[in-house]
């Protein structure tokens, strides 16, 4: 809090005045490379070591915003969108199959080297975080209390109200609030979950996260079996999250689906974890590779300039892997 005391993110960050929800909101955009309008939420209930959100998500770091507000701010985003996507493909996953977000159509009146060919320029529009398509999903991000689901469901519905259920809505979310009560309670009003399994060994994760990860391995199968849209995110962390336990992820999620999109996402030092150093090309493609073996079908790595900082590393990983594993 900003008086330096500390309060659980539910009480600091979320309240309910006259029936009415308001949240801590740091910032509303047009995210990239995600290509949605994403809502960055203060206040989580984690507490990672490794979040690349801190200054937000572990600290009350933003403006009270109602639910009515946010459903006004969602409907006049659907003016600008560019690209109306199937519920299935509302997800992250997905929208480096449209555009790899450099721009040149735009700056240039050329395509770059690493384009999907799939959209008109006509369809790239210009936000705060760059060039890319304006995609008909809304998605809460950053901090995370799904643990209270009833704001999540009330305010995804006013938007879905005013704007004629043409925006679907996405939780990008670490699982924790994912019980099978919650669940129920999202059904029609949530469409997908960006889940983000931060670790396999309970041990790795209480240390890594601050709690138990018990029941969030069971929100995939719990989420497909509901019918929601979902994708999976694990980050490789060298020296504490690596090949053996994201392989242990993977079968997880190819026993529910193999077909479920699947991001291995690249790790860079941040927060409290700033001395531990990002993967490299090898372990990154290696994991990928082990991955695949699993029989996941639909794979892609993440923060790839993290670990391809060169143009000799950019040639070999596009030696090793398909360009559309390149997320």
């Amino acid at each position: 809090m900003p008086d330096g005391s500390l309060l659980p993110a539910c009480k600091a960050t979320l309240k309910k005045e006259k029936g009415v929800w308001f949240r801590v909101i740091t910032s509303i955009q047009l995210s990239r490379p995600e290509d949605y309008l994403s809502i960055y939420q203060s206040g989580c209930n984690h507490s990672c070591l490794k979040c690349h959100s801190w200054y937000f998500s572990q600290k009350f770091n933003g403006e009270w915003v109602s639910s009515e507000e946010l459903a006004v701010l969602a409907a006049d985003y659907l003016e600008k969108v560019t690209v109306f996507e199937p519920r299935e493909r509302a997800t992250m996953w997905h929208a480096t199959d449209l555009c790899r977000h450099c721009g040149s159509c735009k700056l240039y009146g050329e395509r770059g080297p690493l384009c999907p060919m799939t959209l008109p320029p006509d369809k790239i529009v210009l936000s705060a975080q760059g060039f890319g398509p304006a995609r008909n999903i809304v998605a809460f991000t950053g901090g995370d209390i799904a643990c209270v689901a009833d704001y999540y469901v009330d305010t995804a519905e006013l938007i879905k109200e005013h704007t004629g259920k043409k925006l679907w809505m996405l939780l990008e979310t670490n699982g924790y609030g994912l019980i099978e009560q919650n669940l129920e309670t999202m059904q029609g009003a949530i469409d997908s979950f960006w889940l983000d399994i931060k670790a396999y060994n309970e041990e790795t994760y209480r240390k890594l996260c601050g709690t138990t990860n018990k029941w969030i391995l069971e929100v995939p199968q719990l989420a497909h079996d509901m019918g929601f849209t979902l994708e999976i995110l694990t980050l490789f962390i060298p020296g504490i999250v690596e090949t053996d336990q994201i392989v242990k992820i993977a079968e997880l999620v190819k026993n529910v689906d193999p077909k479920i999109p699947f991001t291995l996402l690249a790790f860079f030092p941040e927060y409290k974890l700033k001395h531990v150093r990002p993967p490299t090309l090898y372990e990154m493609v290696k994991t990928y590779y082990a991955i695949k073996e699993v029989g996941l079908e639909n794979i892609k790595l993440g923060n790839c300039h993290i670990f391809a900082k060169t143009e000799e590393e950019w040639r070999k990983l596009l030696l090793l892997v398909d360009v559309e594993a390149i997320g």
